[in-house]
């Protein structure tokens, strides 16, 4: 009983005191209170946005980062049935499904970090200097993220304020307003972030901005400013596509200027690029990278699903470095469209000989049992003259042509070559991963989009210019105003940006996801495709824990 007692006797002793007693004044722990207060704090948010965008896009795990290219017209899937990578469309695209669900939390994520950094750097310790730098960057991943959010799922709820207790009312705001939106933080971003010339590899700059502020523009129906926009990258003194060979192996007789594009070692500025503009960062076996010699761990797993799959005899497992792929499993086999008919169908046609992005070391696809490389052997245990070829029927996941920017032939890390080697070359089963930085945006696809934006404004004289651009650096023959329709101008997005751009994202901010499928990906039209595809559904998480408001459904889910 005297316990219980001096126990309520304390009770009563510490309710009469000020309430100034129970409060908690952080100073050698992190707590939300003092978490953002230097420029130092900022800077490690800063950088998670980063890798919020290279998780979404390129290592969140073997699956999720490629639902930008399956269920589109440039690959299908060499083992269907699955559901994880779109081989069922109706399964693919429910509701409850991980592809639309995995993709709005982590887009939510970026924006809730961001709202975070906007709302309180301006009460922080930050020079006004450091302030701007910070909150223009995270000024740019929200319009980003809510670019791409609006691009996958039209109008979604605008989140604009830092969340700081649970909120169950979101509606959704119009496509329009979410664009106006995007166009307002990317504006401020462009106007405030440095210039390309003044950040290191892997930031982003005002040209960066000044991309997706063009994208933003054109589907908001104003083509004029997306293409002033898009001019400031081009014209900017610091960028121009690379036009004679560079970088790590740039003094080998193989190759051409669009190979050196893509080795290891020459995507970024440092080394001599001009034509990059974002590269996602992977550097090898270095704290922050994202990849590690030993294995496919964190790294882009672009090999390992595009490239064939050649496991027999007299490989049994998967092969070697060079033109083979690498350590490919066929998940990802181009369709006759992208692999043969953008080219000109067949090899009597001068742009499929000339046109140095279909040339064997950059799309490979026909190799001779004379040739002194590991495809010799394969030609001769499976008793052809060639490995693969142009013929259109019937694939399988053991060979096609595939393009080698999603490998790195005789150049995969050190680690993973076998020891002792079966072939030269040979490879462990840990490889997979493409072991080179990644492109997000380079400066071919800004002038792609720009003839994008002329086309829309009635100037196709200045789209087929921008699009003989890139076309004349590929040694491909020029087009005239009448034949640029955006078809065509798809089409060359498809050659110069295959397996590379986020395929889905251009075809749904065009509404003609559903259309190029259907005309040129039967593969997917046999799995259920259905025009309401054009949209992905608002996860069904998200409408069921929205207690407070309704949050409408797209149409046909």
């Amino acid at each position: 009983m005297k316990k219980i007692l001096i126990f309520l006797s304390f009770l009563v002793f510490m309710s009469s005191c000020d309430e100034d007693f129970l409060d908690e004044r952080p100073e050698d722990f992190l707590s939300s209170a003092n978490a953002y207060t230097t420029y130092s704090d900022f800077s490690a948010s800063v950088n998670n946005l980063y890798f919020l965008v290279r998780r979404q896009f390129y290592n969140r795990d073997d699956q999720r980062p490629f639902d930008f290219i399956y269920g589109t017209d440039l690959v299908y899937d060499g083992e269907p049935g699955g559901f994880v990578r779109h081989g069922n469309m109706a399964q693919a695209y429910n509701p409850a499904s991980p592809i639309p669900t995995v993709h709005w939390n982590l887009l939510y994520k970026t924006i809730a970090e961001a709202n975070a950094i906007i709302e309180r750097a301006p009460n922080s310790q930050m020079s006004e200097a450091e302030t701007q730098d910070i909150v223009s960057q995270a000024r740019f991943f929200r319009g980003f993220a809510y670019n791409v959010l609006v691009t996958l799922y039209g109008g979604v709820p605008l989140v604009l304020e830092e969340v700081t207790s649970p909120k169950v009312d979101f509606v959704r705001a119009s496509k329009e307003e979410v664009l106006n939106q995007v166009v307002e933080d990317l504006t401020f971003a462009a106007e405030n972030l440095p210039s390309i010339d003044q950040v290191v590899d892997g930031r982003v700059s005002n040209l960066v901005a000044y991309h997706y502020l063009g994208e933003a523009y054109l589907a908001l129906g104003q083509p004029a400013d997306a293409i002033e926009a898009t001019s400031k990258v081009i014209d900017d003194p610091n960028t121009a596509l690379m036009q004679s060979r560079f970088g790590t192996r740039s003094d080998e007789n193989l190759g051409d200027v669009y190979w050196d594009l893509f080795r290891r070692g020459n995507q970024n500025r440092s080394s001599g690029n001009t034509e990059a503009l974002w590269v996602i960062q992977f550097e090898l076996d270095i704290q922050g990278g994202g990849i590690v010699s030993g294995g496919m761990g964190g790294s882009y797993l672009a090999e390992r699903h595009f490239a064939p799959l050649l496991r027999f005899p007299p490989f049994n497992s998967w092969p070697v470095g060079d033109y083979t792929g690498g350590r490919g499993i066929g998940w990802g086999i181009p369709t006759d469209y992208y692999e043969n008919a953008i080219w000109g169908e067949n090899v009597t046609n001068p742009d499929f000989v000339n046109d140095i992005r279909n040339a064997n070391h950059n799309f490979v696809r026909v190799y001779n049992k004379d040739n002194s490389s590991a495809l010799a052997i394969i030609a001769e245990a499976i008793g052809r003259d060639t490995v693969w070829s142009t013929e259109t029927a019937p694939k399988r996941r053991e060979f096609y042509a595939y393009p080698t920017k999603v490998t790195t032939p005789f150049n995969h890390p050190a680690g993973l070559y076998r020891v002792p080697a079966t072939v030269p070359y040979a490879l462990t089963g840990a490889a997979g991963g493409t072991y080179t930085d990644q492109y997000m945006v380079r400066l071919a696809e800004t002038y792609l989009l720009r003839a994008e934006a002329y086309l829309a404004n009635g100037q196709p004289e200045l789209a087929a210019e921008d699009i003989n651009t890139v076309r004349r650096r590929a040694n491909a023959s020029v087009i005239t105003a009448a034949e640029v329709d955006i078809d065509y101008i798809l089409d060359e997005r498809m050659r110069e940006l295959g397996l590379e751009e986020k395929r889905k994202l251009t075809l749904m901010r065009l509404g003609l996801l559903y259309d190029r499928v259907l005309k040129y990906n039967p593969f997917y039209v046999d799995q259920g495709l259905s025009e309401h595809f054009n949209l992905w559904p608002i996860p069904a998480d998200e409408i069921e824990g929205n207690r407070g408001a309704q949050l409408e459904q797209n149409p046909g889910y």
